[in-house]
Protein backbone atom coordinates (compact mmCIF):
# COMPACT_ATOMS: atom_id res chain seq x y z
CA UNK A 1 0.00 0.00 0.00
CA UNK A 2 1.62 3.55 -1.04
CA UNK A 3 1.22 6.52 1.57
CA UNK A 4 1.35 10.11 0.12
CA UNK A 5 3.54 11.92 2.91
CA UNK A 6 3.43 15.53 1.30
CA UNK A 7 1.57 17.64 -1.81
CA UNK A 8 3.15 18.76 -5.30
CA UNK A 9 0.07 21.07 -6.36
CA UNK A 10 1.55 23.20 -9.22
CA UNK A 11 2.64 26.63 -7.86
CA UNK A 12 1.39 29.46 -9.67
CA UNK A 13 4.16 31.99 -11.56
CA UNK A 14 3.71 35.60 -10.62
CA UNK A 15 3.21 36.28 -13.87
CA UNK A 16 0.56 34.01 -13.77
CA UNK A 17 -1.08 35.71 -10.77
CA UNK A 18 -0.74 39.53 -12.32
CA UNK A 19 -2.44 37.89 -15.88
CA UNK A 20 -5.19 36.41 -14.23
CA UNK A 21 -6.06 39.32 -11.97
CA UNK A 22 -5.91 41.65 -15.26
CA UNK A 23 -7.96 39.53 -17.20
CA UNK A 24 -10.61 39.66 -13.89
CA UNK A 25 -10.38 43.68 -14.37
CA UNK A 26 -10.39 43.79 -17.91
CA UNK A 27 -13.98 41.05 -17.51
CA UNK A 28 -15.65 43.29 -15.30
CA UNK A 29 -14.68 46.59 -17.59
CA UNK A 30 -16.69 44.88 -20.64
CA UNK A 31 -19.39 43.75 -18.41
CA UNK A 32 -19.55 47.46 -17.45
CA UNK A 33 -19.81 48.55 -20.83
CA UNK A 34 -21.94 45.90 -22.55
CA UNK A 35 -24.38 46.41 -19.37
CA UNK A 36 -24.37 50.75 -19.74
CA UNK A 37 -27.63 52.36 -21.01
CA UNK A 38 -25.57 54.40 -23.68
CA UNK A 39 -24.02 51.21 -25.59
CA UNK A 40 -27.16 49.80 -25.75
CA UNK A 41 -28.89 53.34 -27.29
CA UNK A 42 -25.31 52.69 -30.12
CA UNK A 43 -26.72 49.16 -30.62
CA UNK A 44 -30.25 50.11 -30.85
CA UNK A 45 -29.33 53.24 -33.11
CA UNK A 46 -26.77 50.70 -35.13
CA UNK A 47 -29.66 48.42 -35.98
CA UNK A 48 -32.08 50.81 -38.05
CA UNK A 49 -31.30 51.06 -41.61
CA UNK A 50 -29.22 54.53 -43.52
CA UNK A 51 -33.10 55.73 -44.09
CA UNK A 52 -34.24 56.00 -40.23
CA UNK A 53 -31.07 57.48 -39.17
CA UNK A 54 -31.65 60.16 -42.08
CA UNK A 55 -34.74 61.17 -40.74
CA UNK A 56 -33.09 61.25 -37.33
CA UNK A 57 -30.49 63.74 -38.69
CA UNK A 58 -28.03 61.03 -37.86
CA UNK A 59 -25.40 58.89 -39.74
CA UNK A 60 -23.64 55.62 -38.89
CA UNK A 61 -20.23 57.36 -38.40
CA UNK A 62 -21.33 59.61 -36.11
CA UNK A 63 -24.04 57.13 -33.76
CA UNK A 64 -21.38 57.35 -31.04
CA UNK A 65 -20.81 60.86 -31.11
CA UNK A 66 -24.59 61.36 -30.83
CA UNK A 67 -24.78 59.05 -27.91
CA UNK A 68 -21.76 60.38 -26.02
CA UNK A 69 -22.77 63.91 -26.31
CA UNK A 70 -23.19 65.22 -23.18
CA UNK A 71 -20.27 63.33 -22.03
CA UNK A 72 -17.28 64.40 -24.40
CA UNK A 73 -16.95 67.23 -26.71
CA UNK A 74 -15.43 66.01 -30.11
Amino acid sequence: MAHITHDHAPRRGILETIMSGLNGVLESLASIAENSHRMREIERLQALSDDELAARGLTRQGIAHHVFRDVYYV
